[in-house]
């Protein structure tokens, strides 16, 4: 629900598809029809770790993100909703560029995590994983980390906060992986996908050479001050950064 004045508008999702959604949208669509016509494309383009392993499918951890379960609607109907609802806003706050990269790295993170753990399961070793989960899952913590207040319909009934939502999901997300793939959900991906978004977004958010810097430079100009008897007048680390960044810039 968005308020404009004093009146109340409903709108579901977040209005028009952004460009970079759009053409996931499409791409996932048309494999899901083409796949459903030739199935083999599952077996070549799925995410099996022994093909991986032994048969150098290198492009599996990439192409398995496009494919979708053509058994029925539902696992590409959820995906591609979500992808819609959360990716929209995404990308309109971070731009096409930085939002392709950051969907593709969940996905191939969801893949990395899957392929990890395979080396010391044997069940995950012989199974094959499809669909965009991972990097859906990607958007769903980025989604949380930027909107934490946002409210959420868990399971279509109950409003929660974004974060909230997220650390249920991750929690449901760990404690099914821990049964292994038999369920034929890929739990183990959709943990991976949360996990690799997690970490990419605080990775930039937190630079430690520049942190270096800083501080380096810090004590540069501490050390001039004092030579020259002048003093900082209790300026705060804010203050300091911003002369840091200007001497960097």
């Amino acid at each position: 629900m968005a308020r404009y004045g004093s009146s109340y508008a409903y709108q579901f999702g977040p209005g028009p598809v952004s460009p970079a959604v759009k053409v996931l949208l499409i791409t996932n669509v048309v494999t899901w029809l083409i796949n459903m016509i030739v199935p083999a494309m599952t077996l070549k383009l799925g995410l099996s770790p022994k093909d991986v392993f032994t048969g150098f499918a290198i492009w599996q951890p990439v192409t398995y993100m496009f494919l979708h379960d053509t058994s029925g609607f539902g696992h590409i109907l959820f995906n591609m909703l979500a992808l819609w609802m959360f990716g929209t806003e995404l990308e309109r706050t971070w731009g096409t560029r930085f939002f392709t990269k950051f969907y593709l790295v969940t996905g191939v993170g969801a893949a990395a995590t899957t392929l990890l753990l395979a080396l010391v399961s044997p069940a995950i070793y012989y199974s094959l994983t499809v669909g965009a989960s991972g990097a859906i899952y990607g958007l769903l913590m980025a989604w949380a980390m930027y909107f934490p207040h946002r409210t959420i319909l868990f399971w279509g009934i109950f409003p929660i906060p974004a974060r909230v939502f997220v650390f249920i999901m991750g929690a449901i997300a760990f404690l099914s992986s821990l049964g292994g793939p038999g369920s034929g959900v890929a739990h183990i991906a959709h943990l991976g996908g949360l996990v690799v978004g997690y970490l990419y977004l605080k990775s930039l958010r937190v630079r430690p050479l520049d942190e270096l810097r800083y501080r380096w430079l810090r004590w540069r100009m501490g050390k001039a001050r004092s030579r020259f008897d002048v003093y900082s007048g209790g300026k705060s680390d804010d203050d300091w950064k911003k002369e840091w960044k200007k001497h960097i810039h």
